[in-house]
Parts: C-alpha cells; sequence; structure tokens
C-alpha cells in the first residue's frame, strides 16, 4: 500500500500546476462520492461533514469556518457539474499557459475563487432577492476559479483565435465577453449567488 501511495505522489509531484487542479477537483469529487455510497449502504449522514466543506453566506457561519473561502472551489455537486468545470479549465489553462507562468495560474485561479466567494457573501448580504435566504445559502464548485483563468487570458490575449467546429474562428475576447454575459442574465434563472460568483 506505500509503494502505491508514494508512487501516486511521486506522479502527482511530476504533473503541471495545471494538471495538478484537475486531479485535486477531480480525486475529492471522487473522495465524497464514494463516501457517499458508503453513507447510503452504512446510514450515516456525510453532510456535517460537507457542511464545513462549502462556502456559507452567512457571516456568523462564516467565521466559524474560514477555511471554506479556499475548500469550496475544489467541490462538485454533481458529474457534469465537474466535467464542465474542469474542460473549461484544461481549455483556458493550456492558452494560459502559453503566454504566462504556473504560479500566475495558480494565483489566478485561488484569487478568482476567492473574489467569487466574496462576491457570493456580498451578494447574498445586500441584494434583497438573495438575503431572504441568506441562512440556507451556501456555494461550491471551480466556477468562479475557472472563469477568472479565462477572463485573464482573453485579457492578455484577447485577439488569439480558436478554431471551432462548423463556427470556424472566434476569438478569445468573444468566448469571455459571451461567458460574462450568459452569467448575467442567467441570474433570475436559478442559482443567482452561484452566477454572481462567476462574475
Amino acid at each position: 500500500m506505500d509503494s502505491i501511495l508514494n508512487k501516486l505522489k511521486q506522479e502527482f509531484n511530476q504533473q503541471t500546476v495545471l494538471n495538478k487542479l484537475i486531479y485535486i477537483n477531480v480525486g475529492l469529487f471522487l473522495l465524497f462520492s464514494i463516501l457517499s455510497v458508503f453513507s447510503f449502504m452504512f446510514q450515516f449522514d456525510l453532510s456535517p461533514v460537507l457542511d464545513q466543506l462549502y462556502l456559507p453566506a452567512e457571516n456568523s457561519k462564516l467565521l466559524t469556518k474560514p477555511w471554506s473561502f479556499i475548500t469550496y472551489m475544489f467541490l462538485h455537486n454533481s458529474f457534469l457539474h465537474l466535467l464542465f468545470n474542469m474542460l473549461w479549465l484544461h481549455f483556458a489553462g493550456k492558452i494560459f499557459l502559453q503566454y504566462l507562468k504556473p504560479k500566475q495560474l495558480l494565483i489566478t485561479y485561488v484569487l478568482g475563487g476567492v473574489s467569487g466567494g466574496l462576491i457570493f457573501i456580498i451578494a447574498y448580504n445586500y441584494i434583497p432577492a438573495l438575503s431572504t435566504n441568506i441562512n440556507e445559502a451556501e456555494t461550491l464548485g471551480a466556477s468562479a476559479a475557472v472563469l477568472a483563468i479565462v477572463v485573464a487570458i482573453a485579457t492578455y490575449s484577447p485577439d488569439y483565435n480558436i478554431s471551432f467546429p462548423f463556427l470556424g474562428f472566434i476569438k478569445l475576447k468573444h468566448i469571455a465577453i459571451f461567458s460574462v454575459i450568459l452569467d448575467l442574465l442567467s441570474i433570475p434563472k436559478g442559482n443567482a449567488g452561484g452566477h454572481i460568483a462567476h462574475l
């Protein structure tokens, strides 16, 4: 067992920052998916553990778990949620690393996630349409962190062309603008806090 863990550790250490971020997100999703199977079979409640990792909107809850500013951005509530975020991260991260350093990618990911979390909390505390649900509101997912990377590289290299089947070449700045507009228009249609965090 030790040799397997050491081999996995060596393999992980040899990866790029981009791959490490993807592996951490996928690994945590698999871990909690497996734990949820055992939770179902042996009838124990996993929600107190997850509740410690999700980012709450309510200030008094946040004060008891400040680490959730980091943990929330590595967790996903469904396979599709994970898949789309990791595809975005891989796509934008590869372009990002053509121009900027791996450390800058990591910083952008973390600061994007933290900023998204702050906007989420501010929105639930000050926007009337959201504040009625503040006690139950919590968020998770890498979307804010990933979109920070998309917008950062689109700002740095706006005219970078990407080829899409049936559509031809589309500039990176247009993809970023479309993503931002889509989130903005999606606010009243469900998951308002999540879409605001993306912005």
